[in-house]
């Protein structure tokens, strides 16, 4: 009698024993992954953990320094970009690689070998076609800097299924998206499944992982886990096993009684360079002990939003209002003109958290004593530099924070982002601020400094701090804010409480519904 065999499992991708250093860094120790032709597998891991890394070896960027790769059970060398390609192997990056003043067509040919001259009218109807068998909506002769963020990520989807891709990496595809553009993908990701198209999602958004995924492979300090089936996942025994022991997911949103107005802007308009409209007519309140959420999808106004308030954009017409304590006496000061320097000269309590922490945030050559000072060294009182508190501040901020450096002398180029978060955050917060305003504070970082980083906000609302925080997960946004102001090219389209308002309806308004209730809300 024949011995009953399973079928063999088919496996496009095989990585085994892969090790990448840098340096004395092991990046990656020993790591394994498999992808299953017709598949989604998500790509699970903190900071650091090697998701990248490992990626970026499938496509050709690293070459690895031990370890083989098989594309469908043949052992290949991947050397470079090129003959990933050649595999049949697409990455789309999270920071998306188009020329602006190009057209969607033009972008996804570029590079490709061939003619001096494009036949314009067979590239549309190609790229229609592909667009057409999976559901994608795009023009292909509108130019990229027209487009809205989803509309380019399509353009870079379509670019590696254009050039024959069978195996797609998706790098954080989600993270500027608003859930209906979110719902969008999955289902062209399902709609390509079916096509037996092979797909690695990248993600932090571990409901997503459960909505969209097969499978779910976890790295942890570049080392290989686990590879589990979805459908036997949970949000805690993911989180569990990429943190390596047991995480509470809850935020808090505890309730204040006492809520006084900290900040009230009124019909704020403000100009990009090239003269339009980037924030128009806006009017918000902040509230000392709320945490005063503002979504919308990127480019909506929110950056202008906090660098108007912090003095750091030109104003084309409004009121912004700071009402608080200055010197002693209760005052309300429009700081309409007025820059950092004479916002803090004045002894207006305003700290601001800014989304290029390495860029505007943090000096990186600095270390993390020296980029304390930077906030501090103005209020010196003799002519000799105090070393000593800004050491001692920095010390603090390791023990409390848990930030994960050699030392306080450390320059912070060379710590994780996760950690420079954490010393951006806690420099501002250590600075008694009365008004916090923090971007992105949580961008690509991993589930455990996000929660240390929503600990630290809910601090700050319970000792009557008016907190205004930008986000782009919309999940985080509604648990963690007591009110939400919803932008949409520059315009305010409502301010909501989430407890009472669905995750559809404020997508819709991130989209320019106008929300129905608005007036009655901006009262909550």
């Amino acid at each position: 009698m024949q011995e009953f065999q399973e079928p063999a499992v088919d496996h496009v991708v095989e990585m085994s024993h892969i090790c990448k250093n840098f340096g004395t860094v092991e990046a990656l120790k020993d790591v394994h992954l498999e992808l299953r032709r017709g598949e989604i597998l998500s790509l699970l891991g903190e900071n650091g953990s090697g998701k990248t890394t490992l990626m970026n070896v499938l496509s050709g960027i690293y070459f690895p320094d031990l370890g083989e790769v098989r594309i469908n059970g043949t052992p290949v060398a991947i050397c470079e970009p090129r003959d990933a390609f050649a595999l049949n192997i697409g990455m789309v990056h999270q920071h998306y690689k188009l020329v602006e003043v190009f057209t969607a067509a033009e972008n996804i040919v570029l590079g490709l070998p061939g003619a001096l001259t494009i036949n314009r009218r067979a590239l549309a109807r190609h790229v229609r076609e592909i667009a057409d068998r999976y559901g994608f909506r795009i023009d292909p002769n509108k130019k990229v800097y027209d487009m809205s963020i989803s509309e380019k990520q399509t353009v870079e989807i379509i670019k590696v299924l254009y050039r024959g891709a069978d195996i797609l990496i998706l790098d954080e595809p989600t993270a500027v998206l608003t859930p209906q553009e979110t719902d969008s993908l999955f289902e062209i990701l399902r709609a390509m499944k079916k096509d037996n198209k092979s797909i690695i999602l990248i993600t932090h958004k571990l409901n997503e992982v459960l909505a969209v995924s097969d499978r779910v492979t976890v790295l942890r300090k570049g080392e290989y886990i686990d590879t589990v089936e979805t459908c036997d996942a949970s949000i805690q025994s993911l989180t569990d096993m990429m943190v390596g022991r047991s995480v509470s997911l809850e935020i808090d949103r505890p309730i204040i009684g006492d809520k006084r107005p900290v900040l009230r802007i009124t019909s704020l308009t403000c100009l990009t360079p090239d003269k339009t409209r980037a924030l128009e007519d806006v009017d918000l309140e902040a509230y000392g002990g709320e945490i005063l959420g503002i979504a919308g999808i990127t480019g909506s106004g929110q950056r202008e939003l906090c660098e108007a308030i912090t003095g750091l954009h030109p104003i084309a017409g409004g009121a912004i209002l700071y009402k608080g304590y200055v010197n002693g006496f209760e005052v309300e000061e429009n700081i309409v003109g007025k820059s950092p320097n004479e916002i803090a000269r004045k002894g207006i309590a305003l700290a601001f958290v800014p989304e290029d922490r390495l860029g505007m945030g943090l000096v990186p050559s600095l270390d993390m004593v020296d980029n304390i000072m930077l906030k501090s060294y103005k209020q010196r009182k003799s002519f000799l530099v105090d070393r000593k508190t800004p050491q001692k501040v920095a010390e603090r901020l390791v023990e409390e924070l848990e930030i994960v450096t050699p030392d306080v002398f450390t320059p912070i180029r060379k710590l994780s982002g996760g950690n420079v978060q954490k010393i951006l955050v806690g420099r501002e917060i250590d600075s008694n601020p009365r008004l916090l305003i923090v971007a992105y504070p949580v961008r690509g970082l991993d589930i455990n400094s996000s929660y240390t980083i929503y600990r630290l906000l809910n601090q700050q609302k319970e000792r009557g701090v008016a907190v205004i925080f930008i986000g782009e997960d919309l999940d985080v946004l509604m648990e963690i804010s007591d009110r939400l102001l919803v932008l949409h090219s520059g315009r305010v389209m409502g301010v909501v409480e989430p407890r009472r308002t669905s995750k559809q309806t404020i997508g819709l308004m991130m989209l320019g519904h106008q929300h129905p209730g608005q007036e009655g809300d901006k009262a909550v």
